[in-house]
């Protein structure tokens, strides 16, 4: 499993109020499997993390601002959650372009948790299946997704998960999916 990933370069999107463990832990489990990732954001230097949406824990440097990067440049797209993170995300037009164009190259894009929401902005929820944190789950129906209770839910390139408890299911779901992106779908 070292080496799974070897060559992949992923793209993490990412805010201030992202989720520490919801941004950390698929990133370790990516590097882990052989992976590259790249942190972009809203604009340079860093993001502040949470702790439960209210625990100051700690910043991640931003490697790449969002409007200065491409889709072609990765395998994969990986949007963590945390409540104010997504929320910054789903407003700022050039994080919500890169989004759209993400889903719509069929490339993987894992969510989990509040991520969905940039999902919902992005209009690419509409017939797919996805699953969630609770409170998003009603803005996911009026976008027209079928929401279901489950750790993992993978509908065609778009994998899913509801919280933190489920980072184990997801981190094994997301490595398999990056795994199985397209050969040479990244340039950079």
């Amino acid at each position: 499993m070292a080496n799974t990933l070897q060559g992949k370069r992923i793209a993490i999107l990412a805010a201030d109020g992202v989720e520490r463990v919801e941004l950390e832990t698929p990133r370790r489990a990516v590097q882990d499997a052989g992976g590259q990732t790249e942190l972009l954001s809203l604009q340079t230097g860093e993001i502040q993390a949470r702790n439960d949406d209210l625990e100051a824990a700690g910043t991640f440097t931003v490697d790449k601002v969002v409007g200065d990067a491409s889709v072609d440049d990765y395998d994969a797209l990986l949007l963590p959650g945390g409540t104010v993170n997504p929320d910054k995300l789903r407003i700022d037009g050039t994080a919500v372009s890169f989004v759209r164009a993400f889903v719509g190259s069929g490339k993987p894009v894992a969510t989990i948790c509040h991520g969905p929401w940039t999902l919902v902005e992005a209009g690419v929820a509409t017939g797919r299946t996805l699953t969630s944190y609770p409170s998003v789950r009603t803005d996911l129906r009026n976008a027209g997704a079928t929401v279901v209770d489950e750790e993992v839910v993978i509908d065609g390139n778009l994998i899913s998960s509801r919280s933190p408890k489920d980072l184990p299911a997801f981190c094994t779901a997301i490595v398999e999916a990056f795994a199985h992106s397209p050969a040479g779908a990244a340039r950079g």
